[in-house]
């Protein structure tokens, strides 16, 4: 490892954003035409659209993989100061109260569906002569189990698959805690014990999460087109589960990173940002469940 500069270092000119930004929008084209297609909406049978996500989804962990590698080698290269890492932190910091409002959005949603649409629509207040003309079997209640097309689901319930990755996620944080303790006291053997636990753990709980789609597809007939609830349950959880794997892998770059001993110099804001990040999809799931899961 060699000797942290006291200059504050500006990389060059990088690739990566403009190239990651190409992946960004091919996942985002790919992936409403794959909804579209799942869901027989729009009339994009034919599409292309798994294709075009799964290009879009490999080029983004190809930009990730380059774009970390060079970071890496700065940093073992010794040109992160003092100063950039104070900048690396307030960035990951700005980085995570964008998830926050991110996430708030959909919580807002399914706030504004159920405490003032739903209830609109069941008659209430000004939403009397909606509720005549356009849906008069409707029934003001959640979760909307009866779709528009008369179509019935099932809601899903808090205290199955749900409380078990709750738990998961929970034992998980307890793990990373007593991981990141053992990396200050540099206590490399425990730090990998622990951290490895942790990534464990992320695994099963997206297969648990992967398995409990599969059940609301098969047994309770809530898929994507299932109305409102449908939609925002896959929404707030899908999204949701894509940070789990994002967290997962950030977690695996720094467990390997650990094995190499780049982490056992006092420069540890990359470890520390993956816990950070860990943590709070933790934080955000505790909040699913209690308002999509239980109440």
């Amino acid at each position: 490892m060699a000797e942290k500069t006291t200059q504050y270092y500006v990389p060059e000119s990088s690739p990566w954003p403009l190239l990651s930004s190409v992946g960004l929008f091919l996942i985002a084209i790919g992936g409403g035409n794959f909804i579209q297609q799942s869901t027989g909406v729009g009339g994009n049978e034919g599409s292309m659209g798994g294709i075009v996500l799964t290009i879009g989804v490999l080029w983004i962990i190809a930009c990730l993989f380059g774009w970390w590698r060079d970071t890496i080698k700065e940093s073992i290269g010794g040109l992160h100061s003092d100063q950039l890492d104070r900048s690396y932190r307030q960035g990951m910091l700005w980085f995570i109260f964008s998830e926050v409002m991110f996430f708030g959005a959909f919580f807002g949603a399914m706030f504004y569906a159920r405490w003032l649409i739903v209830p609109w629509l069941g008659g209430e207040g000004i939403g009397a002569m909606t509720h005549e003309l356009l849906w008069p079997d409707f029934q003001a209640m959640w979760p909307v189990t009866t779709t528009p097309d008369g179509r019935t689901t099932q809601a899903m319930g808090a205290w199955g698959l749900p409380m078990i990755n709750t738990a998961i996620l929970i034992t998980s944080s307890i793990t990373l805690s007593i991981a990141h303790h053992a990396l200050l006291a540099g206590d490399r053997s425990k730090t990998l014990i622990f951290q490895g636990a942790t990534i464990i753990l992320a695994l099963i709980f997206t297969g648990v999460q992967g398995y409990e789609y599969v059940h609301a597809y098969r047994d309770l007939g809530l898929t994507l087109d299932a109305g409102i609830y449908g939609s925002l349950f896959f929404l707030m959880t899908g999204f949701h589960g894509i940070h789990v794997i994002i967290g997962s892998i950030f977690l695996i770059v720094t467990f390997f990173r650990v094995v190499k001993r780049h982490h056992l110099d006092g420069n540890n804001f990359a470890w520390e940002a993956a816990a950070w990040y860990w943590h709070f999809v933790d934080v955000v799931w505790l909040f699913l469940f209690i308002t999509v899961y239980w109440l």
